[in-house]
């Protein structure tokens, strides 16, 4: 039983067994619980290893989540009122980037969830597991073939669950269902709705066939084409971790969830043999409230994301030496790659006039009053319409021809021939935090987003107070690869808005995009106008099994961290390269597979 130490108030540890609950004050947490393991974050990493781990009656979980339970607000339920939380809302960390040097030194808010569910309550919902050679090059990359295509595949049944959608119109030719699980946490589907620009998509690629293929499902494993968007949304309503995994779970007498309060740091309580076991976490509401002190008698694990993990791996001593020391901030293990290798995916939209106001969805939704009122009407009474998409019903996946020049000079990062370096979105409209539509202006906007970037960046720590938000540098478009790819991405997209499906459906080019036509003309405008899409990865990055050293990785194949004991990490965080997709469907099932190994009892460098 911890006593009280250094001014933290210390719970007690003695085994009791009480009501499962979700407390909103660390004060309310049951005295004399005992826990077996504590999970630091409750996003598509946290919430799904906490449920299942607590599937085993005989073991007590906590969760300790930073945000508000976020239930009951319109924007977080309504699928196409998502771009109203992004970049920043009340459920946000609302960082802000570093200015960008491949950006003109632009700086831009990014987007991290911190409400129960994470960033799966503020995301635009697309699912997409990538290409097989993705979690095959995994594989290869740690020397664990569980993390293999193959070895998966049984875990996404596991995962989704695939529902109807809302309109429930015929999907044939739209998704295969004999790839998807039905009986998963997730509900997963196609759009509910039609949006103005569908058939235009769908015909441009039956014009243009070649990269713009027509293709039934992107989830099969070889996404390359062009195909109907899948998001986490069933019955017009999101699904998020937090609804899916972990509210369902608090039935059980074995997990308890505390909201609203921050784990400060990780402490270590022990040793074995020369390596340091951290079971311990120290957390509190704020920096002037009371911090309190809980152990472990498992493992604590970290899922509080790319930002936020690497952040109190530093603050608890475990990180790059000479960083730490910088700071005043005692090395336990020197680990050179915390906060290094973050990626991103790089994003820049294309506008184009829509020669209908009717066929600007978004822009009439934030400016016209009587048409949002509608729209959330219809939503309210029966869960239609238009308000049950998510912002694009078609997506596209491409790669750059092996023959490029692009490739004499550097090398392909892509995981495999199938694996995309590009992709774009349809989007029947414009949002304001991208660039403002003049009033009288109609827009049909397509995204051109870099999947395969090879530009790298960080986070690191500006101070050792765990309310100061870290430094973060996602170093976007910051290699030549990177920006003649996302050249090849905008010159995709406008040699598919050329087709003639689009043909008095769009007007052209507008907004600054009309000028834009030599190759420096289309640099300069994807330097002056990308931002992200918030898809960090890799700064706890996994490889194979063996000591902490400069590219040594992080955490190893079992996603413990490298050189300590009872301390595992389970986000994005992880990730050895970026996936060529939308990463939350690839947090999820890497979150299954973290849990199968827990549940083992068996480490994968033993």
């Amino acid at each position: 039983m911890l006593s009280l130490l250094s001014g933290f108030v210390a719970l007690a540890c003695a085994a009791a067994s009480t009501q499962a609950a979700l407390y909103t004050d660390p004060g309310q947490l049951p005295k004399g619980k005992r826990y077996d393991y504590i999970v630091v974050g409750s996003g598509p990493g946290g919430s799904t290893v906490a449920a299942r781990l607590s599937e085993d009656p005989h073991v007590n979980v906590l969760v300790i989540e930073a945000g508000v339970k976020g239930d009951g607000v319109l924007d977080i339920d309504v699928p196409a009122l998502a771009p109203n939380l992004q970049p920043s809302s009340a459920f946000d960390w609302n960082y802000t980037v570093v200015p960008q040097a491949g950006l003109d030194n632009r700086t831009f808010p990014f987007s991290r969830g911190k409400v129960l569910g994470g960033t799966s309550k503020l995301n635009w919902m697309f699912w997409s597991r990538g290409p097989r050679a993705d979690y095959d090059k995994y594989a290869q990359l740690t020397g664990d073939p569980g993390w293999s295509w193959d070895t998966l595949l049984p875990l996404w049944k596991k995962v989704e669950r695939l529902v109807a959608p809302a309109d429930r119109h015929n999907t044939h030719g739209e998704i295969d269902p004999t790839i998807h699980g039905t009986n998963g946490a997730i509900g997963i589907s196609v759009h509910g709705a039609p949006f103005p620009t569908d058939q235009h998509a769908v015909d441009a690629a039956k014009e243009l066939g070649g990269m713009f293929e027509l293709i039934e499902d992107y989830n099969s494993g070889n996404p390359l084409g062009v195909a109907w968007v899948q998001c986490s949304y069933g019955g017009g309503i999101r699904n998020n971790a937090g609804t899916s995994y972990i509210e369902p779970a608090l039935s059980r007498r074995n997990l308890d969830v505390l909201i609203q309060t921050q784990v400060t740091k990780l402490l270590k309580t022990g040793n074995e043999g020369n390596e340091p076991i951290f079971r311990g976490v120290q957390f509190a509401q704020s920096s002037s409230a009371p911090k309190y002190v809980l152990n472990v008698t498992r493992e604590v694990i970290l899922s509080a994301g790319a930002f936020n993990t690497p952040q109190l791996l530093m603050l608890s001593g475990l990180g790059p030496s000479d960083q730490l020391k910088e700071l005043g901030i005692p090395t336990i293990v020197d680990l050179p790659d915390v906060g290094q290798h973050l990626a991103d995916h790089p994003s820049v939209a294309l506008p184009y006039g829509a020669a209908s106001v009717q066929d600007d969805i978004f822009t009439n939704l934030s400016r016209n009053e009587t048409f949002f009122n509608e729209t959330i009407s219809e939503w309210e009474a029966r869960r239609q319409g238009i308000a049950t998409n998510s912002v694009s019903n078609n997506i596209g996946f491409f790669r750059i021809a092996a023959n490029d020049s692009i490739f004499k000079t550097q090398h392909d990062p892509s995981s495999g021939p199938t694996a995309p370096h590009l992709e774009f979105l349809a989007i029947p409209g414009l949002f304001p935090f991208l660039e403002s539509v003049p009033p009288n202006t109609e827009v049909t906007s397509f995204a051109a987003i870099l999947v395969s970037p090879t530009s790298r960046g960080s986070v690191t720590l500006s101070s050792s107070d765990p309310f100061t938000t870290p430094v973060i540098n996602p170093n976007l478009l910051d290699t030549a690869f990177d920006i003649a790819a996302m050249r090849h991405a905008i010159r995709s997209v406008q040699d598919f808005a050329a087709a003639p499906a689009w043909s008095g459906f769009l007007t052209g080019p507008t907004l600054g995009l009309e000028n834009v036509h030599s190759d420096a003309e289309v640099d300069a405008y994807a330097r002056n106008g990308t931002t992200t899409i918030w898809h960090p990865t890799g700064t706890a990055y996994m490889a194979k099994c063996g000591p902490a050293g400069k590219d040594s990785g992080v955490v190893n194949p079992d996603l413990t961290v490298k050189g300590v004991k009872g301390l595992r990490v389970v986000d994005a965080s992880v990730f050895p390269f970026i996936p060529a997709a939308h990463p939350q469907a690839v947090i999820y099932v890497f979150a299954e597979r973290a849990a199968e190994l827990i549940k083992s009892g068996k480490s994968s460098c033993s």
